[in-house]
C-alpha cells in the first residue's frame, strides 16, 4: 500500500480534502478528493476517486456539522473508515503566514499561537484554516502537520511594492501588503512552462478569478506584485467583498455611521462586493443570468477593474507577454473572460471565440498581441508537493 498525504482546506462553509499516493520518485497521484459543504445550514459530505466514483455521498444531521469544528470530526471518522493506514502527514492550507512565515512549516502549539495571532489580518479564513489543525492536534497528535501560506508566494516582492506610506515603525511591525492566493499562482507559475513554455520566463499577468479575487504579476515565474494588500479585502471587488477602498469611507462608517468595529468588519467582509453592488447575489452566474440592470452594472464593474488593474500590474513588469485566467470564474465562465479582453483590446488582446468558448487553454486569436490562456489551478496538488517536500527535509528521526 502505497504512502498518502491527506490535504485539508477549510473555509467558512467547507472542509475541503484529497487523499495523494506516492509514487516512485515521490510523484503525487490524487487517489481521492471530496469535502463537506454546507456547514452550518445544510450539511453534505460527498467524496469521488479520481476516476469519478462516487465513494460517498451523504446528508448530515445539523448538529453533527454545525462548524468546521464538528465537521472535522466527519471527514476523521469518513477517512478512518475509508483507509487502511493513517497518512504520513496532513499538509493545510492557511491563508496568512504574517511577516514571519515565508515557507510551508511543520506546525506544532508555538507555531499554532502565533498563526493565531494573524487572525484579525484574515478574519474570514484564519480560523477556519486552523480549527482541523487544533482538532487533529487534540485527536491524532501522532500525525505530522504542514502549514501551507497563501501569502508565502508574494515574499520575494521588491520591498517598494510592499510598502505603504506610512510610518518606519509600523513597517516594522508588520503592516505592509502581503498578498494572497499565493498557492494557485505558484501551481500556475509552475504550469506555465509545460502548457505555455514561451511565456513562462517572461512578464504574465495571473488572474485569479473566484469567491475571493486578486491578480498577480509574474516575471519568469516569479511574483513581483500582488493586487491584495494587508488583507484579503484590497483589490478586486469581489463576492463579499469590496477590494480597493478609500480608507476614508472605513472612517466615515465609523464615525458618521457610528459603526461599530464588529459590525464593519461583518459589512466589509460579507455585505460588499458584487452582493453589494448588485443587491441581488455574491454569484457570477445568478447575475449573468439575470436581466435586473444592477446585475450588469456590477458586472461591468467587476470586468472595468480587472482591467484597470491589469494595467497596474503591467505597469510594475514594465510590460506584458501574456494574461491567465484560473479559478471557478476565471476557468468557466466564457463570458467574464470575452468582457475583460474586450477592456483590453488596447493592449492588443483578442480572443478566439470558439477557443474561448470551449475553455482553451490558449484561447487568444493568432494575431493578439498578448497571448491568452485558460489553465485551471490545483492548490491541493501545490500544498501536497510542498507537504512532502518539507517531509523529506525533516532529519531523520526528527519527532513529530
Amino acid at each position: 500500500m502505497a504512502e498518502t498525504i491527506l490535504v485539508l482546506n477549510a473555509g467558512s462553509s467547507s472542509i475541503k480534502f484529497e487523499l495523494f499516493d506516492i509514487g516512485p520518485e515521490d510523484r503525487l497521484a490524487s487517489r481521492f478528493s471530496g469535502q463537506i459543504e454546507g456547514i452550518g445550514v445544510r450539511p453534505r459530505l460527498v467524496a469521488a476517486s479520481r476516476s469519478g466514483e462516487r465513494l460517498v455521498d451523504r446528508t448530515l444531521a445539523l448538529e453533527n456539522a454545525a462548524d468546521v469544528e464538528t465537521a472535522m470530526t466527519v471527514v476523521e471518522t469518513w477517512l478512518g473508515e475509508t483507509l487502511d493506514a493513517a497518512p504520513i502527514a496532513v499538509g493545510h492550507r492557511v491563508v496568512h503566514g504574517g511577516p514571519v512565515h515565508a515557507a510551508p512549516v511543520v506546525v506544532d502549539e508555538r507555531v499554532l499561537a502565533t498563526l493565531e495571532t494573524f487572525v484579525p489580518l484574515a478574519p474570514l479564513h484564519q480560523p477556519n484554516n486552523l480549527a482541523p489543525i487544533r482538532s487533529l492536534f487534540r485527536r491524532r497528535p501522532e500525525l505530522l502537520q504542514i502549514a501551507c501560506f497563501d501569502t508565502a508566494f508574494h515574499r520575494g516582492h521588491p520591498e517598494l511594492a510592499d510598502r505603504f506610506a506610512i510610518p518606519e515603525a509600523l513597517w516594522e511591525e508588520g503592516i505592509r501588503r502581503y498578498g494572497f492566493h499565493g498557492l494557485s499562482y505558484e501551481y500556475i507559475a509552475a504550469k506555465l512552462p509545460e502548457i505555455a513554455p514561451e511565456l513562462a520566463p517572461g512578464k504574465v499577468i495571473v488572474a485569479h478569478l473566484g469567491s475571493g479575487c486578486s491578480m498577480c504579476a509574474l516575471r519568469a515565474g516569479r511574483s513581483v506584485e500582488s493586487t491584495m494588500g494587508f488583507t484579503a479585502l484590497d483589490g478586486l471587488p469581489m463576492g463579499t467583498r469590496p477590494g480597493q477602498l478609500d480608507a476614508g469611507v472605513v472612517l466615515h462608517l465609523l464615525t458618521a455611521k457610528a459603526m461599530a468595529p464588529v459590525a464593519l468588519q461583518h459589512f466589509l467582509y460579507h455585505e460588499c462586493g458584487l452582493k453589494g453592488l448588485s443587491g441581488i447575489s455574491n454569484d457570477v452566474r445568478v447575475l449573468l443570468a439575470s436581466a435586473d440592470p444592477r446585475a450588469k452594472r456590477a458586472l461591468d464593474f467587476f470586468t472595468y477593474k480587472i482591467a484597470q488593474m491589469t494595467g497596474w500590474l503591467a505597469a510594475a513588469l514594465e510590460g506584458l507577454d501574456g494574461f491567465v485566467f484560473t479559478a471557478g470564474i476565471g476557468e468557466n465562465s466564457a463570458t467574464i473572460r470575452e468582457a475583460v479582453a474586450h477592456r483590453l483590446a488596447w493592449l492588443g488582446v483578442k480572443l478566439d471565440p470558439h477557443a474561448n468558448a470551449v475553455h482553451g487553454p490558449l484561447i487568444s486569436a493568432p494575431e493578439s498581441r498578448i497571448r491568452v490562456y485558460v489553465v485551471p489551478t490545483d492548490e491541493e496538488l501545490m500544498i501536497a508537493r510542498h507537504t512532502l517536500a518539507l517531509l523529506r527535509r525533516r532529519p531523520t528521526g526528527e519527532p513529530a
